[in-house]
């Protein structure tokens, strides 16, 4: 990867889940985000972020931004809602669930054109385009189900609506990124 990825500090990462769950709780109680101001350099950075949500082994939401269009902290906050109540493959998040929710953020490295075998399984996320369809899998996703690099490519493209061997096609284009990724369950005590 050409800019490669610079990991948070512990600090930092405790930071952004922190305001993760903040706005999660602010907006099912108010339906508004929490007046947040951040003063570190890295957490005001234009970067992508992706946040997992889930309840035990259940996934809860997904949402995410490659684009560094916003400070990152306030694409946490933004992916954070996102995830909460706006992932079409999931019901909204209840009240009753926000505090049984486990929030996984993953902050993205620039997205870089690369050919099929140089897709590195558990270092890359991916994301496929071909034509309007696109399809994404973060790097997590390939090492949870211990997917070969064409299975990796394979579900990728038919997670975007595109036959599994898309990937072999030259109108296909496949992007990969780097993730920093943590979670609450792994951070405790974050609250």
């Amino acid at each position: 990867m050409s800019d490669g990825l610079v990991e948070l500090t512990t600090e930092q990462r405790v930071r952004l889940l922190q305001i993760a769950r903040k706005t999660i709780f602010h907006w099912v109680s108010r339906n508004t985000y929490p007046s947040l101001e951040e003063e570190d350099q890295r957490l005001n950075s234009m970067e992508g972020a992706f946040v997992s949500l889930h309840i035990g082994d259940r996934l809860r939401g997904c949402i995410g931004r490659f684009d560094g269009s916003a400070p990152l902290y306030k694409t946490v906050m933004e992916m954070a809602v996102g995830a909460a109540f706006e992932d079409p493959r999931c019901p909204p998040l209840r009240t009753d669930e926000v505090p049984r929710t486990d929030i996984e953020l993953s902050i993205l490295s620039p997205l870089e054109v690369v050919d099929a075998s140089a897709v590195d399984v558990g270092k890359h996320g991916l994301l496929i385009s071909q034509g309007r369809a696109r399809g994404t899998l973060l790097p997590q996703v390939a090492t949870q189900f211990e997917w070969t690099r064409e299975e990796f490519l394979s579900q990728t493209c038919q997670k975007g609506g595109m036959d599994a061997a898309a990937w072999q096609q030259d109108d296909c284009v496949i992007q990969v990124f780097e993730a920093d990724v943590f979670s609450e369950s792994q951070m405790r005590p974050v609250r």
